[in-house]
């Protein structure tokens, strides 16, 4: 699978909050304000392995069709990996 910038820049977006927050942390910020911006992070992990999956599974499908496989496992196997992620 190809990851796109979209994909690539979400992750670097994710990788300065985490940066952010661990500066947090040395500062002894507040640790409301420090959950707040870890569960932003979660959410944004969990928005991003949803859009890398449903991109897979897309191809594959798609891939699937031109060769004429079973396009259920595939789909089954997109589903699990969701499940996976929670």
């Amino acid at each position: 699978m190809e990851y796109n910038d979209q994909m690539k820049n979400r992750v670097k977006r994710m990788e300065g909050q985490l940066r952010g927050i661990l500066k947090m942390m040395e500062e002894n910020k507040d640790c409301k304000e420090v959950i707040t911006q870890l569960s932003a992070v979660r959410s944004a992990v969990d928005r991003t392995i949803g859009v890398i999956v449903s991109s897979n599974l897309v191809e594959c499908v798609q891939e699937a069709g031109v060769n004429g496989e079973k396009t259920d496992e595939m789909i089954k196997e997109a589903v699990n990996l969701l499940v996976k992620s929670r």
